[in-house]
């Protein structure tokens, strides 16, 4: 079992126009743990501060203050620790149109990372575990897809490789950054479904980013709500969803679909 913790994690970005300097608090105090087989949902407006804290943890951005560790160990700041953090950690990103490089195969994409973190094995090795990987996200039989170029996929099929990169390097946490919002409707729950099964299968810690309160609640055992840099709300998804403290969760979960208020809506 690993666990990711932030511990009063904050990001000041300093701002400077003309001669005139300012400060940008993008992630405010931020406390929470994340561990192996659990799915998180960290929800908010665009600006929140949501993107920053995905960011943070993949060591993309560092913390002005507060610290973040793995398994208790802190995230290292060097290229040898680097690789090994982000062998654990990984990323799905939101676009899948332009996180996929137009020129590479899929087996390409697939490949790389394997051959970057398991450089013992031989071609023929990596070419299997491409094909389980393309297996693992649905993409049968593999054999047809791995000679592809995105530009020969759905949307939704290369979010699907996407997911396969991030699995590729066998990591413990999964960041999850708005993965489906820029999908068809249509296609939207299959991804998420995947997503959710691959958590259970390979025991994986999700954070899950959205600014869905919908599919938060129904995929993630629990929510944070993310407020100008702030977490205010944490708890439980059912909870959160149906007895929110906070006036700005409350508007979220009015905005929120609901099947069952508009069934009864109909009915009265």
């Amino acid at each position: 079992m690993s666990t990711l913790s932030l511990d009063h994690v904050s990001k000041v970005y300093r701002l400077r126009n003309g001669l005139r300097t300012s400060q940008l608090k993008a992630v405010d105090d931020v406390s929470f743990e994340l561990d192996s087989g659990q799915t998180i949902a960290l929800v908010g407006q665009s600006g929140s501060g949501k993107s920053t804290i995905a960011k943070l943890i993949l060591q993309i951005e560092r913390p002005s203050a507060g610290s973040l560790t793995i398994d208790g160990h802190p995230a290292p700041r060097h290229a040898a620790g680097l690789r090994a953090y982000r062998k654990s950690v990984q990323m799905v990103f939101q676009d899948p149109f332009a996180s996929l490089n137009p020129y590479h195969t899929i087996e390409h994409h697939l490949s790389r990372p394997i051959q970057l973190h398991f450089p013992a094995l031989t071609a023929a090795q990596r070419h299997e575990r491409v094909l389980s990987l393309l297996e693992k996200v649905r993409l049968t039989p593999g054999e047809d897809f791995a000679g592809r170029h995105p530009h020969e996929l759905s949307g939704g099929q290369r979010q699907r490789i996407a997911i396969a990169r991030a699995l590729a390097p066998e990591p413990r946490i999964l960041i999850a950054d708005e993965p489906v919002s820029m999908l068809d409707v249509s296609i939207r729950l299959g991804v998420l479904n995947l997503l959710a099964g691959l958590q259970r299968s390979e025991n994986l810690g999700v954070l899950y980013i959205t600014h869905d309160l919908a599919t938060a609640r129904h995929f993630s055992d629990e929510i944070m709500v993310m407020y100008k840099g702030r977490i205010i709300e944490h708890g439980p998804a059912d909870e959160v969803i149906l007895h929110p403290r906070e006036d700005y969760t409350k508007l979220l979960a009015q905005a929120a679909p609901n099947p069952e208020r508009r069934l009864q809506q109909l009915e009265s």
